[in-house]
């Protein structure tokens, strides 16, 4: 597999999903997920919901967690953020006053404490409809849609999804000749 991956994000489940999983299994599936994206080349997870839903719990997501996957060779970032928009609008709050406003200085604050944007996006859910999390990376990240939910995910489907992108032909706009 190439040696070209170094952030991964997973975008996946409602904020009530995400609520539903207690810390022990947070923990299984941080460090199954890190440890498929340390296989693959990578040192940064983060992982994002999907959307807030319907039955989302009242308030504000939970504080972004970020924690080292068993080996300690991924470090994964949890964040309940379901609103790209707010993501981004809190990341250029967050920029230095009069500083430059930039690719480089949103990226930075935006992935903090990862130093690289997402190479591949995999979203959890159709091709159909994109998730609303999702601002930044649409114009940035490689995406990938798998058809498994949050609850069921381990690292061997991140795996095929890492897998599943390095075999497509990318084009980038051209056409077959």
């Amino acid at each position: 597999m190439p040696s070209d991956l170094a952030h991964v994000m997973v975008v996946g489940g409602t904020r009530r999903e995400w609520s539903d999983l207690d810390d022990a299994a947070w923990e299984r599936l941080a460090a199954s997920l890190g440890d498929a994206v340390a296989d693959a080349g990578g040192s940064w997870l983060t992982m994002r919901a999907y959307e807030t839903g319907p039955d989302a719990p009242a308030g504000p997501p939970p504080a972004r967690r970020v924690l080292t996957a068993a080996d300690g060779r991924c470090t994964v970032i949890i964040d309940a953020q379901s609103d790209g928009r707010e993501l981004f609008a809190d990341a250029v709050a967050k920029l230095p006053a009069g500083g430059v406003v930039d690719e480089k200085s949103v990226t930075a604050v935006l992935y903090e404490p990862a130093d690289v944007e997402p190479d591949r996006v995999i979203v959890l859910g159709p091709s159909t409809r994109l998730p609303p999390s999702l601002v930044w990376e649409l114009a940035y990240g490689e995406l990938v849609f798998v058809p498994h939910r949050l609850a069921d995910l381990d690292g061997s489907q991140v795996t095929e999804a890492i897998e599943a992108f390095h075999g497509r032909q990318r084009r980038f706009g051209g056409l077959d000749t």
